[in-house]
């Protein structure tokens, strides 16, 4: 028996958590996604592309991914740089060539640009917001899977100012 005692911040070693789901597609464009404890979601595409339109596509559900991790990690940043806040909002949107999904070889089939603009209601000012942004964007897992692809990536960061309290 081995018996080992190490600081809880110690991250030398990896430190791997596993996440599952399981996905349903019943030979069309629509596919459902079972999280467990989290519930269900669907994928779709809208009527027009073929789909039934009762659900966001995959890659607009990429998208919200990388807003809710941008949000989640943000969080976790500020917190460590002791950065008050009230809230951020998203407005995000991405340009796809589809000649690539539709089998046109060169074309790369995944996003062209992603433009992500994030509001950010604090009291801090925008040097300190700089600070947590960077560190955000340095450890955020959906923005350098993006990033790290060759998408051209576009994220505006903005200051609105909150209520002193």
């Amino acid at each position: 028996m081995a018996t080992e005692v190490v600081s809880a911040f110690d991250v030398t070693a990896p430190i791997v958590r596993r996440k599952q789901l399981e996905a349903t597609n019943y030979g069309g464009m629509f596919t459902e996604y079972d999280f467990g404890e989290y519930g269900t979601f669907a994928t779709d595409e809208p009527v027009a592309h073929g789909g039934t339109g009762e659900g966001p596509s995959p890659l607009q559900t990429v998208l919200g991914a990388l807003c809710g991790c941008e949000s989640i990690t943000f969080n976790r940043t500020a917190t460590e740089m002791d950065f008050s806040y009230e809230g951020i909002s998203f407005a995000a949107q991405f340009t796809i060539d589809i000649r690539g999904r539709l089998g046109v070889r060169g074309v790369t089939q995944h996003f062209q640009t992603v433009r992500v603009e994030a509001t950010v209601t604090t009291t801090e000012s925008e040097e300190r917001l700089a600070e947590v942004v960077a560190e955000t964007e340095a450890r955020c897992p959906v923005f350098n899977l993006i990033n790290d692809a060759g998408v051209k990536l576009e994220v505006r960061w903005i200051r609105a100012p909150a209520e002193a309290s």
